[in-house]
């Protein structure tokens, strides 16, 4: 007798399975009628949806099971996974109902590091603690950690990364990125680190001295970009073709790329110019203000009034006024005047108190000792690990 297999709630050997994927223009009517599932209990399927938190539209792709009854063919189950953390399951027996369930999430704790040769993503990629699916997960992780500390758009070879995070596992397979605990970088001869602080008044990141890693200000308004030109005051513009002082800092980024507020504030101006294209100004106290230059479009919602908060989308990066190609224009205004933002002394956010130092230092303690213990890995290193592996594999063979 084969044994049992369960998935669903149900043990699938009592029934005629048949697995696949959404293919385009498949609808749940389409499905189910190649299969004699009538018109009218389609229907009825489709009101059953309603109490659902979210219809679960079928998308191309996504894995779906059929599940029959043996003797008469009839399908009793429809089996819908829109992604590894839950399926929809239709009932289509007498009373049909369609129930959400969501799986069993098993929380593993597990370390990777890399040394940059070229880029942050080709570091991560070269790490073989980490699948390739999760790689885009991984570095926002660790950029929204460290992201007010180190200059990401700014890497060099020889930059070192040491992370500590969970991974979700489901039926034994490992399907997403949980929570990053600790991350440590090395950059210019710094040392940064950003460890996960969570009780009842606190859950986010502390550097080891307990100060909350989020500053007043974000390094940059958009993620995974190259800066393309600094703040300069003798720069020789690419469209004007003469000496201009470009009192911003430009990020490239691809056309649509959302942009971030730097910081929370109040919208001041939202308009377009010759020079700026479409631009957003926001207010953040009497002191600070930004401005955001060549946006393809503003973000729905975002008009001058409009209170925003740090990391929100304002808008999109795109090529409008005087550009030469898609990016965001930054530009950081002090007291009335422009001024290069990584020049700027900013005051650094309050520790946590005396009375939460304790606890926050036995976390901050076992976490830093436990990635001071992850040895740096390159992409030369996994490459001779696998060679090893593959040494000890041929050594076990037995000749003929």
């Amino acid at each position: 007798m084969p044994p049992l297999k369960e998935k669903y709630g149900l043990i699938l050997n009592q029934y005629e399975t048949v697995e696949s994927k959404v293919k385009k223009n498949d609808f749940l009517s389409v499905i189910l009628d190649n299969h004699h599932v009538s018109a009218s209990d389609v229907d009825i399927l489709a009101k059953k949806e309603k109490h659902l938190e979210q219809t679960p539209y079928l998308r191309p792709g996504k894995k779906y099971t059929i599940l029959k009854n043996r003797e008469t063919q009839k399908v009793e189950y429809f089996a819908y996974e829109p992604n590894p953390y839950k399926y929809i399951l239709y009932d289509l027996r007498d009373t049909m109902s369609v129930t959400e369930v969501r799986k069993k999430v098993t929380k593993k704790v597990v370390n990777s590091s890399g040394v940059i040769e070229s880029s942050l993503w080709n570091a991560i990629v070269g790490s073989d603690d980490i699948a390739p699916s999760m790689v885009q997960s991984i570095a926002a992780n660790m950029e929204d950690a460290l992201q007010w500390s180190v200059d990401f758009h700014h890497v060099q070879k020889g930059d070192k990364f040491r992370m500590i995070f969970e991974e979700d596992w489901i039926e034994g397979e490992r399907v997403g990125v949980g929570k990053l605990i600790a991350a440590h970088f090395f950059q210019d001869g710094n040392d940064y680190y950003a460890i996960r602080f969570k009780n009842e008044k606190y859950d986010g990141f502390f550097d080891p001295e307990g100060r909350p890693m989020k500053k007043n200000f974000l390094k940059a308004p958009v993620k995974y970009a190259r800066i393309s030109s600094r703040f300069n005051r003798n720069r020789f513009h690419p469209v004007l073709k003469r000496r201009k002082a470009h009192l911003g800092t430009d990020f490239a980024a691809p056309t649509g790329t959302p942009i971030m507020a730097t910081a929370d504030g109040t919208v001041i101006k939202r308009s377009r110019t010759r020079g700026n294209g479409n631009f957003v100004k926001i207010k953040h106290d009497d002191t600070y203000s930004t401005q955001y230059l060549h946006m393809s479009k503003f973000q729905k919602g975002v008009n001058v009034g409009t209170r925003v908060k740090q990391g929100q989308t304002i808008g999109y990066v795109g090529s409008t006024g005087l550009a030469t190609g898609p990016h965001v224009c930054y530009r950081f205004w002090k007291n009335g005047k422009q001024v290069d933002p990584k020049r700027q002394n900013l005051p650094p956010p309050e520790p946590i108190p005396a009375s939460d130092k304790e606890e926050f230092f036995k976390e901050k303690d076992k976490w830093i000792d436990q990635l001071k213990g992850i040895q740096f890995k390159t992409l030369e290193d996994v490459v001779a690990v696998e060679t090893v592996k593959e040494e000890e594999k041929d050594s076990t063979k037995v000749n003929p």
